[in-house]
């Protein structure tokens, strides 16, 4: 079993001002793999006082010696493959393949992205009399998710140190052993004592601690509405800066002019990818009403190429819910899709047969789907799709942006101007065109509800700086 019950703060492993830990379980078969230190207030003020201390110098390297940091981070983040992807598939319940692939992947690309950024990135220049300058925001508070324990954090921590901002980070107490293996990262190559401090712990104590922080000048917060909003409430009282990533509920348009069977395939993908867990997931399908029939039958045909179970089988495309309490969620969705009565084309409530063990749901289609039905509406974080249809593409677009959320949409189409007509108008901050891959030099966030600023790249740098005019500044 994994104890761990210390936090890395000032540079150093130090134990826990209080004496309550949390179990972390594994969503494969349910068993207690380790424990963490429940991290309490004097805990946070510590590594708060830590990253005010360590601003000063750190806030003042240059651009060349950050560029030579992220690269030096990410070659020791290739060091400890086996060790990330080991951890990720026992306490997210990711299969192997993956852990690896996605999940490793995403974490090293991040801090390459941000040195590659750094090269050409300018934080000085003159407009006529005046030098407008791109300071270091402070200290800056950073609070992740489960769903992607090396993507959120790494996004994350490679901005804030690309733009000279130290950190203070809580990851999700389900998820956290990734996070400790990235300060093990930090540590063995010298990063300067303070820059980066790590405290474990609830949302309830740690994160709002975070957020109310006098000392934290920025927050930069990934998961769900409610606890964004919570976090804008506590921040608002010290008037302090925050980017939130929150939820999703993204369409997916699929035009009349591309084959059925190819569409399904990126539409199931998509739903099924990190067990549903992706609050960018394209959950609503829009078909043209003239093919739901043939579309229906490539669902039904495609699905079960995506085998899942045991994480520790690579073969398996997605696995486990990450805990008993988001399974109950989603089995709640189901049931209220059938009750709503959607038709529930493959799936359907409780745990797969021969997976009786572990937090499995079956991956669950709903055809006949109405958009004002609440399986439409709420982000249910789970291998859960919900296909409508449309008549003319007008109206596929008034049925993507009926939602609170903006986050992602995609477009599956032949016809390049129906395909750039529906990448922009629907409203949302990332529109994929045909399944395309990640482009880590894109920025990632949302409209309305799905969140406030922008991360990835450039842009994501951008949100850990302050800007400042100097009226005057001699030549």
């Amino acid at each position: 079993m994994r104890k761990f019950l210390k936090h890395f703060i000032n540079g150093e492993w130090v134990e826990s001002t209080g004496s309550k830990t949390v179990d972390v379980i594994n969503p494969a078969t349910e068993e207690v793999i380790g424990q963490i230190s429940d991290g309490t207030k004097e805990d946070l003020d510590k590594a708060v006082a830590a990253a005010r201390a360590a601003f000063p110098s750190f806030s003042q390297t240059t651009k060349e010696e950050r560029i030579d940091l992220l690269n030096r981070i990410a070659d020791e983040y290739e060091n400890r493959k086996n060790d990330i992807v080991e951890v990720i598939t026992e306490e997210l319940g990711a299969p192997i393949s993956i852990s690896e692939n996605t999940h490793y992947v995403l974490g090293l690309s991040h801090f390459r992205q941000a040195a590659k950024e750094l090269e050409n990135f300018e934080f000085t220049e003159r407009r006529g009399n005046t030098v407008i300058r791109k300071e270091p925001i402070g200290v800056s508070g950073l609070i992740t998710p489960w769903n992607f324990p090396t993507n959120q954090p790494s996004t994350k921590l490679a901005s804030a140190f690309a733009a000279g901002s130290t950190v203070v980070l809580k990851p999700s107490e389900l998820t956290l052993f990734a996070a400790i293996i990235l300060a093990e990262i930090f540590q063995a190559v010298g990063l300067p004592k303070g820059v980066f401090n790590l405290v474990n712990g609830t949302g309830e104590v740690v994160g709002n601690g975070i957020s109310s922080h006098p000392d934290i000048d920025f927050v930069s917060f990934t998961g769900s509405g409610p606890v964004g909003q919570k976090i804008t409430e506590n921040a608002a009282k010290n008037i302090k800066k925050v980017a939130l990533e929150l939820g999703g509920k993204s369409p997916l348009i699929i035009l009349d002019d591309v084959d059925m069977k190819k569409a399904a395939k990126i539409a199931v993908t998509n739903v099924v990818l990190n067990s549903g867990q992706v609050c960018s997931a394209a959950t609503r399908t829009l078909v043209p009403k003239s093919k739901i029939n043939e579309f229906n039958e490539a669902v039904k045909e495609v699905l079960p190429n995506f085998p899942f179970g045991d994480p520790q089988n690579a073969t398996n495309f997605f696995g486990p819910l990450v805990s008993e309490k988001q399974y109950n969620r989603v089995q709640g969705y189901i049931k209220k899709g059938i009750e709503e009565g959607a038709t529930l084309l493959i799936g359907g409530t409780g745990k797969p047969e021969g997976l009786e063990k572990g937090y499995y749901v079956k991956p669950t289609v709903f055809t006949n789907v109405k958009n004002d039905m609440v399986i439409a509406q709420e982000e249910i974080f789970g291998p859960v799709m919900s296909i409508l249809t449309y008549d003319d593409l007008d109206e596929a677009i008034e049925i993507a942006n009926d939602t609170v959320y903006g986050l992602a949409g995609y477009v599956v189409g032949e016809d390049k101007e129906k395909v750039r007509k529906v990448a922009t108008s629907i409203r949302a901050g990332l529109i994929n065109v045909n399944g395309a891959p990640f482009d880590f030099a894109a920025c990632f966030g949302g409209y309305k509800q799905s969140g406030i600023g922008r991360e990835w790249g450039v842009f994501g740098i951008e949100e850990y700086l302050e800007i400042k005019s100097v009226v005057g500044m001699p030549s």
